[in-house]
């Protein structure tokens, strides 16, 4: 990957980590359409370290509380200065660790898989179009009443296993827990960003475990083209984290749903005529 692939990589990236239309499906197909390949899923963990760190200060003094009032709940603090559980930015802590795990461990006992099996395109194009339909429909029978402090921790969960569906390329990491979080009942607001949040913890652990583990790999995407990319996608990331919550407020998410269903259209016809292969230059 040049210099100048980097640059539109981490464009891309910017502009659909946070939208409900699946920043590793971008990545995979424009990679390929500009001749880089297909990045693989060390590169698109790495360059998410970029986004959710726009999130991390677009968020920073909420996330600070939460910490801290998490931290003075544990047992270990002394009676007098101990926060109570029942304090709801305790209980959004432990709600975030639980909510974070089925990803941790899905993405652990299947990452051969999502290095290579789930990069095909074709599983791309169906998640893309399966979810923007879900997606749609959620957001049309959702209640729109939950705010976060009313959530239950089988929701956290539900939550979890949402957001462990991102794993495949195609479902969208905000479009999942969205969408769980519409069939919910809770408020597009709310969902939005319990769905940043939530995301925190499992993209900067798989972001630096992928770079770990880019050490010394000859194969691996040059580091110099990779932290460009991450640097664009965090400056692009971060006007797109305002935007979006502005818009969630007083818009509904169809025209997502609809340029899902065109993305998958366009990429099947694509797919079909033979300018994308579904599993050409995998690399993990």
């Amino acid at each position: 990957m040049d210099w100048l692939e980097a640059l539109i990589m981490g464009l891309v990236q910017g502009l659909t980590e946070f939208l409900p239309i699946s920043s590793s499906a971008h990545l995979r197909v424009v990679g390929e359409l500009i001749g880089a390949g297909d990045p693989g899923a060390g590169f698109t963990a790495i360059t998410q370290i970029g986004t959710e760190t726009a999130v991390l200060i677009y968020f920073w003094k909420d996330i600070v509380r939460i910490i801290s009032r998490w931290w003075m709940s544990l047992p270990f603090i002394s009676r007098e200065s101990r926060v109570k559980s029942s304090d709801p930015d305790v209980r959004m802590g432990w709600m975030i660790i639980v909510g974070s795990l089925p990803i941790a461990i899905l993405g652990l006992l299947l990452e051969s898989w999502i290095d290579t099996t789930f990069r095909n395109l074709w599983i791309t194009v169906f998640m893309l179009a399966a979810f923007g339909l879900l997606l749609g429909w959620a957001d049309r029978v959702g209640r729109r009443v939950n705010t976060l402090d009313k959530m239950t921790w089988g929701q956290a969960v539900a939550f979890g296993f949402a957001q462990a569906l991102a794993l495949i390329p195609g479902v969208s990491r905000s479009g999942g827990t969205i969408t769980a979080g519409r069939l919910m009942g809770f408020t597009r607001e709310a969902a939005a960003r319990y769905s940043f949040l939530l995301a925190l913890p499992a993209v900067f652990a798989s972001g630096f475990y992928k770079a770990f583990k880019a050490f010394g790999d000859e194969q691996a995407v040059g580091w110099g083209p990779t932290i460009l990319a991450t640097l664009v996608a965090f400056v692009v990331g971060y006007l797109v984290i305002v935007w979006f919550l502005k818009l969630v407020t007083t818009k509904s998410f169809q025209p997502f749903v609809i340029y899902r269903l065109c993305f998958a259209a366009l990429v099947a016809i694509l797919l079909i005529v033979g300018v994308l292969q579904p599993l050409a230059g995998l690399v993990s």
